[in-house]
């Protein structure tokens, strides 16, 4: 394989474009939007003061490594380019009555908070770091970059998960071991973070916890728009192209042979292999719809469970609140009902629980002076559930996403907003070509993961290759790095 065309500049058809090319195959990326990014796109809105940033996301940064590999693969040092900043804590999490609970890997600060909520449960917090690390080994450190092919890859892994009892969710293996449904909840919430319930997302999720003690919790300076501008630098230090701005319409095959794409404006380009960093669903039904196996996967994925969408505030306020750390929990009134709404009942409930984004606390550069930028991220759900015309909802919603904000941290948010606009499931779907307006692609659950993903190499096609969030291990910056290190491999033992 000399060269190869990757269809959509995300964060996984980043990873895997740099991985390309630092071994010597010639690869360009192909990019519909204006930016490259995908879910890691931004905006800018000026003020007569200066300019906010504002990220679309993804906005926590763990396991750095797993990024830093990917300059290091050309003796290179991703410090050049961009430069990560620690946030403590990783978390704050708030409840309806007032209670705060401070979430970091200091071992110190952790046991005054578990015994502020439980005095009881600092040991069995213990016993789920152990369970955390056993399946980080399992889950992260041995399968997380290996691509699952065949059933026979599934039963060889099928031991470590039965040990760790991965047919339970994270919920349930977290509520074993503590008894504070507050600290239950900050124990469990992770799973949101990539898309999956923790009632129902498989007990191997809750290898994050390992993921963030050891690697913590990062922010770019500027924005992660920053990480983003820094892998395409590398990408292009390395002899890459990226075309951005030219939508894919069409994969072309020739037999069982992927042999190229053809763009939006005319441009048509050829290839040994070709990747789809492109919505799973999107690339089946559209991007190969004269594929008669193609179809056939069409039809399969379906019938399969999509995570939900999030409807997500930007807004830039006057002030400046450092006693509002970086990243907020705020837990609703209710938490497994909410999560029955929102997966299973397809109901856009009264209360919701919110992710709050404050990155200028840790880098105040992302907002004129004397000003901050925020974002409130709920997640709501998705449009096949919830099938509604969010231009009518959105604005609703919006007040009452702030309106909360005002009455847990920021009394006259609405006096001090100078700009804001939000960005709902119908954006998802029209932007990022997310099925149903997915916010994470396929739901994460068991029946869902490892093999029974969408394999990162077509059964039918075998010089088409799959990155991202679709794929295995699955969405958040770890996991479609993790996927694009797994894919690289593929493409390149072919090669060999």
């Amino acid at each position: 394989m000399k060269t190869a065309i990757v269809i959509g500049a995300g964060f996984g058809g980043l990873a895997l474009a740099i991985r390309l090319q630092s071994a010597g195959v010639q690869t360009t990326i192909v990019e519909s939007r204006d930016k490259p990014g995908g879910r890691g796109y931004f905006w800018e809105r000026a003020i007569d003061e200066g300019t906010f940033t504002f990220d679309a996301g993804p906005t926590v940064i763990t396991d750095p490594d797993c990024l830093r590999e990917l300059w290091a693969l050309s003796g290179r040092d991703m410090a050049e380019d961009v430069t990560l900043d620690p946030v403590l804590p990783f978390y704050r999490l708030n409840w309806p009555d007032g209670t705060n609970f401070d979430y970091t890997n200091d071992d110190t600060l952790m046991r005054s908070e578990i015994e502020r909520l439980h005095p009881g449960d600092w040991e069995g917090y213990l016993k789920f770091l152990d369970y955390s690390a056993g399946v980080f080994r399992e889950g992260y450190e041995k399968l997380g970059h290996v691509a699952f092919l065949d059933f026979g890859s599934m039963i060889k892994a099928a031991p470590s998960l039965a040990k760790y009892q991965a047919w339970r969710s994270v919920y349930s293996i977290v509520s074993s071991f503590v008894k504070s449904e507050k600290l239950r909840e900050a124990l469990s919430f992770h799973t949101l973070l990539v898309g999956g319930n923790p009632m129902t997302t498989s007990a191997i999720y809750a290898l994050i916890h390992k993921l963030e003690r050891d690697g913590g919790v990062w922010f770019a300076r500027g924005g992660t728009n920053r990480l983003v501008a820094a892998l395409v630098t590398q990408f292009e230090r390395l002899g890459g192209v990226l075309r951005l701005d030219d939508p894919v319409t069409s994969i072309e095959t020739l037999g069982d042979r992927a042999t190229g794409v053809t763009c939006a404006s005319g441009w048509s380009g050829t290839a040994d292999a070709i990747a789809a960093n492109s919505d799973i669903m999107h690339t089946y039904r559209d991007l190969l719809a004269t594929s008669r196996s193609s179809q056939r996967k069409k039809a399969s994925l379906e019938r399969k469970k999509y995570s939900p969408s999030l409807f997500v505030v930007h807004f830039g306020i006057k002030g400046t609140w450092p006693g509002i750390p970086h990243h907020m929990i705020l837990f609703g009134p209710r938490y497994k009902g909410l999560l029955e709404d929102i997966y299973d009942h397809g109901v856009l409930a009264e209360d919701f629980s919110l992710y709050l984004h404050h990155p200028t606390v840790t880098d105040p550069s992302l907002a004129p002076e004397g000003h901050s930028t925020f974002y409130a991220l709920a997640p709501v759900p998705h449009m096949g559930k919830f099938p509604v015309d969010w231009d009518e909802i959105a604005p609703i919603l919006e007040k009452r996403i702030l309106d909360e904000i005002g009455r847990r941290l920021i009394p006259d948010i609405h006096d001090r907003i100078v700009t804001k606009f939000s960005y709902a499931p119908n954006n998802f779907a029209e932007d990022l070509n997310a099925h149903l307006g997915s916010a994470f692609s396929l739901e994460p659950v068991l029946t869902q993961s490892a093999y029974f993903r969408v394999h990162n190499r077509d059964e039918a096609i075998p010089n088409l290759y799959f990155v991202g969030a679709g794929t295995h291990p699955g969405a958040g910056i770890p996991g479609v790095v993790g996927s694009a290190k797994a894919t690289a491999r593929l493409m390149l033992e072919e090669e060999r």
